[in-house]
């Protein structure tokens, strides 16, 4: 209403867009149906996108349980990890937490493989061009904003005037102020126990499907990938039969933390336990490594007999356990010790406590024994992943 009395009719400016999760139509969350409406691309690329960096790396599920997390849904005003940091515990925000942990566990288990992470670099950038393609196609086919228009020509009628013809409303009437508080779910304990059990036969399922033929942090990754798995369709449905309690909120954790521990197992470390000895009997015997995935292994070179200034060279490799070499005493050893988590004893260290210390990598020379003369030498690279190594005259 204009002071002449006459009201003007402006033109209403078009509705911010807002990232929000989508109630219908959607697959999961939503989100991929949210990020296609707000960047006006056809939701199947993003799911294609994501699914594909799942399947690679773990990335996928990562990005889309975060986005779940915290993007708001459609028609409301908090996102899930404002319920959450506030005590309210509910079946979509737990099942966002389990897929991100899940995407957070394979990605740890795949940090070895740099052609995946290379790949899943290459398709995020191709995603990101493409909407910025998207982006900068739909403002060019924006239309112009309107022209300014004129100020309405002034009436004879005063304002006040027309002011006082109609009572002046002092609030709408048309419903309640307040948004209804958001009822709390009901438990479902029966389906708390059921994914409890359920998960736990996955675990056991997996690792036994998967023992002696394949290393002993593989074969975990797959039983705990498999009981997370069991915990997130859980999740999915407790939103529509009820919510699980807390104690199931901390088992999907706890084996989220397991499957990253199984990650970082050395991949050398085998599920058979077994003893080997190997005492080549001269040079030409000695081959040049030995390989052992779990047990105890002992490498006895007393027998060889160097020519004078001659060098040879072998290794062990020991996924978890104990490796024992014997050396002569009238030779150099040249030795290269590496140890993922243990510890090292050498003929100098002898009496000494066991001193455990991760990521042990040692270059070191050991010369002949008390009153010998060197004949030759031997290379010696030593390799355990979990265990102990000993040097032994």
């Amino acid at each position: 209403m204009t002071e002449s009395g006459t009201s003007t009719e402006q033109p209403e400016a078009p509705a911010r867009r807002r990232l929000v999760r989508i109630r219908k139509p959607r697959v999961i969350g939503g989100v991929c149906e949210g990020v296609g409406r707000y960047f006006d691309i056809d939701p199947v690329v993003f799911r294609v996108v994501l699914a594909v960096l799942a399947l690679t790396g773990g990335v996928g599920l990562v990005a889309y349980g975060l986005a779940w997390l915290l993007m708001v849904q459609e028609g409301e005003e908090e996102s899930e990890v404002r319920r959450l940091l506030g005590g309210r515990v509910e079946g979509p925000a737990l099942t966002a937490v389990v897929v991100a942990l899940v995407g957070c566990g394979l990605f740890l288990s795949m940090l070895g493989s740099p052609g995946n992470q290379t790949f899943s670099l290459v398709l995020l950038a191709s995603l990101a061009g493409a909407v910025y393609w998207s982006q900068q196609r739909r403002r060019a086919q924006e239309p112009a904003p309107p022209a300014a228009q004129p100020p309405p020509s002034p009436s004879a009628e005063p304002w006040w005037r027309e002011t006082i013809r109609e009572p002046y409303v002092w609030a709408p009437d048309d419903g309640p102020y307040e948004k209804e508080p958001r009822r709390p779910r009901r438990q479902a304990p029966w389906l708390a126990i059921a994914t409890f059990f359920v998960a736990l036969a996955a675990a056991a399922i997996g690792i036994a499907a998967s023992w002696g033929g394949r290393p002993l942090g593989t074969s975990l990754e797959i039983g705990f990938g498999a009981a997370l798995g069991v915990f997130g369709l859980g999740f999915t449905i407790s939103t529509r039969r009820g919510r699980l309690g807390g104690g199931s909120v901390v088992a999907a954790v706890l084996v989220t933390a397991l499957l990253v521990g199984a990650a970082a197992v050395p991949k050398s470390v085998g599920t058979q336990w077994s003893d080997a000895t190997w005492r080549p009997a001269s040079v030409a015997e000695l081959q040049s490594s030995y390989k052992l995935g779990a047990g105890e292994g002992d490498l006895d070179l007393t027998a060889l007999k160097l020519s004078h200034g001659q060098t040879i060279s072998t290794r062990v490799e020991l996924g978890t356990g104990l490796v024992k070499v014997i050396v002569p005493n009238n030779v150099t050893v040249r030795l290269r010790l590496r140890v993922g988590l243990g510890d090292v004893q050498l003929p100098s260290d002898y009496g000494q406590n066991i001193d455990v210390k991760p990521g042990l990598d040692r270059t070191t020379t050991l010369g002949p024994a008390y009153r010998a003369t060197t004949v030759g030498t031997i290379k010696l690279d030593l390799k355990v992943g979990l265990g102990e190594l000993k040097v032994v005259r």
